[in-house]
């Protein structure tokens, strides 16, 4: 299986890509975008089918998108003048990953804790609530953790949150949804190469589908 790392750089001349930014569906327009790189699936998740995890970036550049999949995305699917597609496998990458390697990290996930129903009514709370601060690092140090790496360093800063509508269409048309986000960077010590490629593969988190969970490294030194 390879995997795939693009970078989609957005050409903000295209009708199609302000119309992909603005707004209150945002979110889902992203989403749809990136998945229009990918063949049609009857799979009920085509996001996991294909291993799809993105992230928007602005940069000095401009506005980008990077996506990650198990299939090379194709940049015939864009609308024309949407903007430049560039792959590369990330397998390379994730082979010379080994413990001990210190690495750059970067990811944008949506921190999030799902108190119980006791607490919930204690404290009233949400469901789901979103960490901010000391408590999203100290969440982030337990994913990576998790994850295989030893953080040496983490530097966090809230990004735009996610909200909009989850669909088009039925039910999904009337359900508002919400995804606050937080990006993280810095460096850490490899400690299970296995496991960390694992999660770079799937991601970490939820809301993946919004521009959430895309973990990229590189060897310390060098831009994650």
């Amino acid at each position: 299986m390879t995997v795939w790392l693009s970078r989609l750089a957005l050409n903000p001349r295209s009708r199609a890509v302000r119309d992909d930014l603005s707004g209150s569906r945002a979110a889902i327009n992203l989403h749809r975008r990136v998945m229009s790189l990918f063949p049609d699936t009857e799979a009920e998740d085509a996001r996991a089918s294909f291993g799809v995890l993105f992230r928007a970036e602005d940069t000095p550049q401009g506005y980008a998108l990077l996506v990650q999949s198990i299939h090379a995305p194709d940049p015939a699917r864009l609308p024309e003048g949407y903007g430049a597609l560039r792959s590369r496998s990330l397998d390379p990458l994730l082979d010379a990953l080994k413990p001990g390697r210190r690495i750059r990290y970067r990811c944008v996930a949506n921190a999030v804790r799902r108190p119980g129903a006791t607490t919930r009514e204690l404290y009233d709370l949400r469901a789901v609530v979103p960490l901010r601060g000391r408590t999203a690092d100290e969440w982030w140090q337990r994913q990576a953790s998790g994850a295989g790496m030893e953080l040496e360093s983490v530097l966090s800063q809230p990004v735009d949150t996610v909200r909009g509508l989850r669909g088009t269409e039925g039910k999904a048309a009337k359900q508002h949804m919400r995804h606050d986000r937080t990006r993280f960077d810095g460096v850490a010590t490899v400690t299970d190469a296995d496991l960390l490629r694992e999660r770079i593969i799937t991601g970490v988190g939820r809301a993946k589908s919004y521009g959430c969970g895309l973990l990229t490294v590189a060897p310390a030194g060098s831009a994650a």
